[in-house]
């Protein structure tokens, strides 16, 4: 009977029409308690981004599928131009033509939106991802399905929650447990799903419920289990058991990954300007990326798709099997060769991905730098071997160096430990994983304290960091606490009219300015006060007007402005333009105000 009133007045005077889930799902809202239906909500958000990993996990399966298996070239070379760089273009044009050119992608659109837009996801994001990404990986792009997954699942929490009108805290926290089922169904490995959404998408966030994130994740792996099948799945069952007698060859490994991992984002950011500086257009500039891409999958085909399978072949011992698809066949398979073959790899890996993703297509850095660490592993394995060590742990060297790479590369050592250990099954290599992500991550923070990939989001205030005051400073805008309707006056206006300003006004300052509202000074009552019971005949405004200790600018931020009133002592401050019109007084009491308002719901 409640649920009938409620779908009669729901029908009634509802703003918009529901349909019929929807509509139970409100009743829902209203008659359980917040912890229950974010539970409920956790359920159903971490089911469908479980799904939506799964679904693009299988497409790109099936893309990699026909493409190798039903598509025949007469020369394998032919296979390695076509298709990457058809992926790369194709996704650009999608691009611009079905999204408008938007095309904001990676975990940085994700913490944007969560800073800067109250974790407000655009609903196309649900659905756009899957397409791009699944038709640049899936033709050989050089990235991972990771980032575009968990941008999925983030926008499918993020409306679930818009659409039920929830608070901002909880609509981050189904963003998150969106990204968190996505990335369980990617890799079945719900533990380190939830250590992703601690490490990295909800820094500087505030809140102490996070069962929402537990059900999501298992949600999406157990999606991923049932659905997917066995060679789809991130998994490794060959390993040897731990040996203390090892740690020399983690400890090593975890210098070696942590310094490889410094290189891999360098070689980012330097391919990014690059690109970004070609003055091409769009669709030139993914043809050029394109080809590139293409010449470097001809030249050394594992670094054609996400590269799990060679990883595999590492785990397996099956390099012989890679070396023979590449132009090293031509050569007599050495060791020499499998070292200098494996060293090119592991240093054209970062180029590749990187002209992958800011030429046009559509991807991260997970599975790169996964691929990027076992290669690392296995590369130091065997050197160690022809060094002539015994009994080198070859399986776990690359393991442990998956996890050392993405540790560095994404500053997510929780993430990158518990990912390898649920995909392996190696719990007993908790120690070793431990050793080379820490220092990994160690190494890369010592190089820069932020992830160099969110570093100028960061350095703008544009995105969370660790530093939760300054967040909600950040969280704050300028133009907010500008008093657009301060008193100005003339400068030549006789000194009559200011004092009839203070008689009938509210306010303790004034802005004097000339025909062009150009300020020209400021006054405040301490400043009139001598003349208020005394001869002012002669006395004109420019006599009494004094120069503002300092001028404040739209596009400074509240944080910029504190420290100037710091400076300055000040408690009011004049607002101007480029052209030094006067917009209005901002006060510091406002800004310490706003501050207060946003910790206090920020704290609820």
């Amino acid at each position: 009977m409640s649920f009938l009133k409620f779908k009669r007045d729901f029908q009634k005077y509802g703003l918009e029409k529901a349909r019929s889930y929807e509509l139970i799902l409100h009743w829902l809202n209203n008659r359980l308690t917040r912890s229950q239906f974010l539970l409920l909500s956790g359920i159903l958000v971490g089911c469908t981004a479980g799904m939506a990993g799964v679904l693009l996990k299988t497409l790109v399966h099936n893309i990699h599928y026909f493409i190798t298996h039903k598509v025949h070239f007469e020369d394998q070379i032919l296979f390695y131009i076509v298709f990457p760089f058809l992926g790369i273009v194709l996704t650009t044009s999608i691009v611009l033509t079905l999204f408008k050119g938007q095309d904001r992608k990676g975990i940085g659109a994700i913490l944007y939106e969560i800073a800067q837009n109250s974790s407000v996801v655009s609903s196309v994001k649900m659905y756009s991802q899957i397409i791009q990404s699944a038709i640049t990986v899936g033709l050989g792009g050089s990235a991972g399905l990771e980032s575009p997954i968990a941008v999925t699942g983030s926008a499918i929490g993020s409306n679930y929650a818009q659409t039920y009108r929830l608070t901002y805290k909880e609509r981050t926290l189904l963003l998150a447990a969106g990204a968190t089922a996505g990335i369980a169904s990617a890799f079945n490995a719900p533990i380190a799903g939830i250590m992703f959404a601690f490490e990295i998408l909800l820094t500087g966030v505030v809140f102490t419920d996070f069962i929402p994130l537990v059900v999501a994740a298992v949600c999406g792996s157990l999606l991923s289990r049932i659905l997917l099948q066995e060679d789809v799945l991130f998994r490794f069952y060959t390993r040897e058991p731990f040996n203390y007698k090892n740690l020399p060859y983690y400890l090593i490994l975890g210098i070696v990954t942590g310094l490889y991992a410094r290189y891999f984002v360098v070689i980012s950011q330097k391919v990014e300007h690059f690109i970004k500086g070609l003055q091409l257009s769009r669709l030139r500039k993914a043809m050029f990326g394109g080809g590139v891409l293409s010449l470097l999958c001809v030249l050394f085909p594992p670094l054609f798709g996400e590269g799990y399978d060679t990883v595999k072949a590492f785990t397996n011992g099956d390099i012989h099997l890679i070396i023979e698809n590449s132009f090293f066949r031509y050569f007599k398979i050495e060791e020499w060769t499998i070292i200098i073959f494996l060293i090119l790899v592991c240093l054209l890996k970062a180029f590749a991905t990187s002209f992958t993703i800011f030429s046009g297509g559509n991807g991260g850095n997970f599975a790169p730098s996964l691929f990027a660490g076992g290669t690392v592993g296995y590369l130091f394995a065997i050197i160690c071997q022809h060094l002539g060590f015994n009994d080198v742990p070859v399986t776990n060297l690359v393991l442990v160096g998956m996890a050392g790479t993405m540790s560095g590369v994404l500053y997510a050592p929780l993430t990158a430990i518990f990912l390898i250990a649920e995909s392996s099954f190696g719990y007993d290599l908790f120690i070793p994983l431990m050793i080379v992500s820490i220092m990994a991550y160690l190494i890369a923070k010592w190089f820069s304290p932020i992830s160099p990939e969110l570093k100028f989001l960061a350095d703008q205030g544009k995105i969370f960091t660790h530093r939760h005051d300054k967040n909600l400073l950040f969280s704050l805008h300028t133009e907010d606490f500008i008093d657009k309707y301060s008193q100005t006056i003339h400068e030549d206006a006789p000194i009559e009219e200011l004092f009839e300003f203070v008689k009938n006004g509210n306010k303790n300052i004034f802005a004097i300015i000339d025909d062009t509202r150009k300020l020209k000074g400021i006054l405040t009552l301490d400043d009139i006060r001598p003349y208020l019971f005394t001869d002012y005949s002669s006395i004109s405004i420019i006599q009494i007007m004094k120069n503002p200790p300092a001028l404040i600018h739209p596009e400074n931020k509240p944080l910029e402005i504190l420290q100037i009133f710091d400076e300055t002592m000040a408690w009011n401050l004049p607002v101007v333009n480029s052209n030094n019109e006067f917009i209005g007084f901002i006060s510091k009491s406002s800004i310490l105000t706003g501050y207060r308002e946003l910790l206090k719901e920020y704290s609820d």
